[in-house]
Parts: structure tokens; sequence; C-alpha cells
């Protein structure tokens, strides 16, 4: 309970400072990640950070002792020659991209994890801390690890806002950016240093294995929320920056706990959440969307079957249930709970087993039918298909045809000659209501 007061309070000033550097760390990341994300290079950052982990053991070796800056540097060097590696075996051999990072990925994680207990074997071994750098442990960073890292995170967010521009143009359209002048290859390359430079940076935060991690999901998670990159970067951030700061609350609640795991796990909350009820792009939302379809195309259907039966009978009379049931392959509960639900809307008016068209249910009914007619003549005539075939065609996409492109439709007859000004006769004989 004590830590818990202290945390909340912020008591401690190592305390605030390992906070403020893992939240800076997280909002960073997600920031990179969101161009390494839509560049398709969200893997090599995995890559780099397992490959990262053999540097740290060698510069362990030279210098003797532990060192956060060596660590960084030899992180770096061996997680650039990790990506090198990856170019020259995709470029070279007819390795895919993918194979290659998990063949690079799985060496120098195996290469990194043999040094590692060579060195823990040695007497002094312990002092290096190596098992920290594997899943993470913010709390075991001195002040100086931590303002260096927040040096290095407002170095990349600085880069990134000044050259937003070119990796935008460079993330969705590379050949067009050389095309125009732009050394994409120099911004290429940059990104990925910049993606190198946070995954070595978050190395003793988040760890080796799941530095990866914060660069990809909080990037995935933001890309539920919008399509605009500008407000995709700030999500990214903000999403990363919560996790980093929660995560490494918990690590810090709870000694034993290292740090890289519970931001992981605060990161995949928030995409989890994003995934589910993003007002767009989430499932629930999406699921919404599928309902009122389906139920405004099971009304549709309704309606037209009750206005081609009156059109056919010439006479405004009410449906027999029997017979609207004949007119389209649903089955009499389908049948029954549209009805239902017609009525509900005040379009249709049931009397025992019987059903008709209210003056707002016709009008409605007209309307379908004539953006279904419209459409079964722009296929005859435009699209050469069948009179006989083409109920079917339209009937799949003329529920989810904007009022622009029905008005686009009456441009084009119109024009041709052949908009009618009321509804338009069926192109193809109407279903018989079987007696």
């Amino acid at each position: 309970m004590d830590d818990f007061l202290r945390l909340i309070l912020l008591r401690d000033a190592n305390t605030r400072v390992v906070l403020l550097g893992a939240t800076l760390l997280g909002a960073c990341s997600g920031a990179v990640g969101t161009f390494a994300v839509l560049r398709r290079r969200a893997l090599l950052g995995d890559a780099l950070a397992h490959a990262s982990l053999p540097g740290l053991c060698m510069a362990y070796f030279v210098v003797g002792d532990r060192s956060f800056v060596a660590f960084l540097i030899g992180a770096m060097i061996f997680g650039l020659l990790g990506v090198a590696c990856v170019s020259f075996v995709n470029a070279q051999t007819r390795i895919k991209e993918d194979a290659a990072i998990g063949i690079v990925l799985s060496s120098f994680f195996g290469l990194g994890i043999v040094l590692s207990r060579i060195i823990q074997n040695q007497p002094a071994g312990n002092r290096a801390g190596l098992d920290t750098y594997i899943f993470g442990k913010a709390a075991a960073m001195v002040r100086q690890d931590v303002m260096l890292i927040i040096t290095v995170s407002a170095v990349v967010l600085l880069l990134l806002t000044a050259l937003f521009k070119e990796f935008r143009l460079l993330c969705f359209d590379r050949a067009f950016a050389a095309s125009l002048g732009w050394p994409a290859t120099l911004l290429d390359g940059l990104l990925m240093a910049l993606i190198c430079l946070i995954t070595v940076v978050g190395l003793p935060a988040v760890g080796v294995v799941l530095m990866a991690a914060l660069l990809i999901i909080p990037a995935a998670a933001a890309r539920f929320w919008t399509e605009d990159l500008l407000r995709m970067v700030l999500i990214a951030a903000g999403l990363g920056g919560v996790a980093g700061l929660a995560g490494t609350s918990i690590s810090a609640m709870m000694s034993r706990l290292p740090a890289g795991a519970p931001i992981v796990l605060a990161a995949s909350a928030a995409f989890i959440l994003s995934m589910l009820f993003a007002p767009r792009r989430g499932v629930v939302a999406d699921l919404l969307r599928r309902r009122r379809l389906r139920l405004r195309v099971s009304r549709q259907n309704v309606l037209r079957a009750l206005f081609e039966i009156q059109e056919r009978s010439g006479s405004t009379a009410p449906a027999a249930f029997g017979d609207l049931l004949a007119m389209r392959s649903w089955s009499a509960a389908e049948l029954e709970r549209s009805l239902e639900r017609a009525e509900r809307d005040g379009l249709i008016v049931g009397t025992l087993d019987r059903w008709g068209l209210t003056p707002h249910g016709q009008d409605e009914a007209a309307r379908v039918v004539r953006a279904h007619r419209l459409w079964e003549l722009f296929l005859v005539e435009q699209a050469d298909i069948a009179p006989d075939h083409v109920d079917r065609d339209a009937d799949q996409i003329e529920h989810v045809l904007p009022p622009e492109l029905i008005a686009r439709l009456e441009q084009q007859l119109a024009a041709a000659g052949r908009l009618p000004k009321v509804v338009p006769r069926s192109p193809h004989p109407i279903r018989e209501v079987m007696p």
C-alpha cells in the first residue's frame, strides 16, 4: 500500500523521472511505429530488437562493466547489422523477406543467449544486468539512463515532426516520391534509422523480446480510429504513452515483475478496445452496420413484393400472406418478422392475414421499385446482361446504392432518352404468385 501511495503521489524523484521516460518512450514508439506499420517495416523492428542482444553482450566484453551508453552503441551496431543481413538475404537470394527476418531474428537472438550465458558464468557477470534487457525493467534504470531515453525520444519526435510530409509520401507512394526528385532511398534509410534508434533506446524499459510490440500495437490500434495520418500518429502516440505509463507503474509496484510485459499488455488492452469499439472500423460498429443493412434489405424486399403484387393485379387491395411468401425465397418466420418491423415503421398495415401499403409505404415502395428497375435497365442496356438474369444481379447491389449513384444513373438514362417519369415496367416477367 505504501508503494502504491508513493507511486500515485509521485513522492520519489527517481520514480517521476522513470515514469516520464517510459511515457515519452511509449509515445515516441507509437508515432514511429505508425510509419513503420504503413511502410510495412514493422517486423524489421522485431528483428532489430532481437539482433541487438549480442550487441549488448559484445559491449560488455569491450567495456568490462555495465555501461548504458556502451550497451546502446553495441545494440545499435548489431541491430543495424541484423537489418543489413535481412536486406542482403532478401536481395541476393530467392528467400522472401518474412523468412529472412525469421532466420536473422532467431540466429542473432540465439547468439545473444549464448553470449549472455557466458557472461553470467563469469564471477562478475551479474553486474552486467543483461537479464533486465531481455524482458525490460524500468525500475533498474538510473536517472542518467532515463535522461538519455528522454533526450533520444525527444529528438526522434522532432525529426518526425520536421519530416512529416516527406515520410507520409514515402509510406503511401515511394515511387511517386522518387519521381518528384525526392531522395526516397535516403528518407527510407532515415526512417529505418529512427526505428532502430527508438528500438535500441527502449530496450532497458521494454526488453529485447517485447520492444517490437510497443512499435506495432499502438499504431495498429490507432488505425481503427481514423483514416487521417496525422490523427493516426497522434492517437498512436497517445496510446503508446498511456501503455508506457501504465505498464511502468505496475512494474514499479511489483518489484519482481519486468516492465516489458505490463507495458505490452496495456497496449494490447488498448488494441482490443479499439478493435471492438472504434466507431467506424470496430467489430461492434461493423456488426451494427450489417444488422442495419440486413433490416433495410428486408424492409425493401417486403415493400417491393407488395408493390409488384398490386402492380400485377391492378388493385391496391391488401395481399395475402401466402402470396407474399411465394414472391421470394424467404421463410415464413422471416417474413413475419419483416412484416412486423415494417408495420411498426408505419409502412404497411395488416388485417387478419392480409397486408397492404400505407400512403407513406406506397411512396417508399415506389421509390424502391424505381431504383431497382432503373438499375435493371442500366444493366440490360449498358452491361449486356440478359433480362432473365438481371433481377438477380440488380437485387444483389441495389440495396447499397447511395443516392448520388442513383442520381448519376438517372442522368445517364435521361441523356439516352430512356429515363421514365414514373416507375418503369420490369424488363422481365414478375414472379407469378402461386395459387
